[in-house]
């Protein structure tokens, strides 16, 4: 028994030594695994409800919606996560409630120069730890792309009873205009270490 040990553990020792060793898997950061479960669940409720209202009156029901909704969501998870959470936008619908800070603002502007150079929205994301008064602090974003349903409350062609609608809920928005596949926004999280 211990002979046959002996001799398996040289083949191994030799085929070990005659070959490339494999580089390990890279290890995804925890912090970015658990943003984009956030941000999964946060976008996951959100469209639930947004669906549900557009189902029950129509695109102007689901301006209301999510007047109403989006902030309780963020509110609720951020609070069961210890995440701050939320989303934010160079061309924002209600500017007192989630405009851009300064890091959030270069992400943006940076995610622009990467969908200009080709990267495919759904995939552009961005995290870094950075120092603050307080501490170090993990901030992730994720670009938020136009989809045809966006187009809706966000595009071009809005009929006359979602603008009636925005004009009435967001008397400074600026999140019209978009085209399909545009960056609509970001979700944007942050932790202290």
């Amino acid at each position: 028994m211990r002979h046959q040990l002996l001799i398996a553990t040289t083949i191994v020792g030799l085929a070990s030594s005659t070959s490339t060793p494999a580089e390990p898997p890279p290890v995804p950061d925890a912090n970015v695994a658990e943003a984009k479960a956030i941000i999964k669940s946060f976008f996951g409720s959100l469209k639930g409800e947004l669906e549900t209202a557009v189902a029950q009156g129509g695109p102007q029901n689901a301006v209301m919606v999510c007047k109403a909704r989006a902030p309780v969501i963020a509110d609720t998870i951020t609070k069961d996560s210890g995440w701050d959470v939320g989303r934010t936008s160079l061309k924002l619908r209600n500017p007192q409630a989630n405009a851009p800070d300064a890091w959030e603002t270069e992400v943006l502007e940076h995610f622009e120069q990467r969908k200009a150079d080709g990267e495919p929205v759904e995939t552009i994301v961005y995290a870094e730890t950075v120092e603050t008064d307080d501490g170090s602090e993990f901030r992730f974003m994720k670009a938020i792309p136009t989809l045809e349903v966006c187009l809706a409350c966000h595009g071009t062609d809005l009929t006359p009873e979602v603008v009636e609608a925005l004009d009435q809920a967001y008397p400074d928005d600026q999140a019209r205009g978009f085209s399909l596949g545009d960056i609509r926004g970001a979700f944007t999280l942050s932790k202290p270490l």
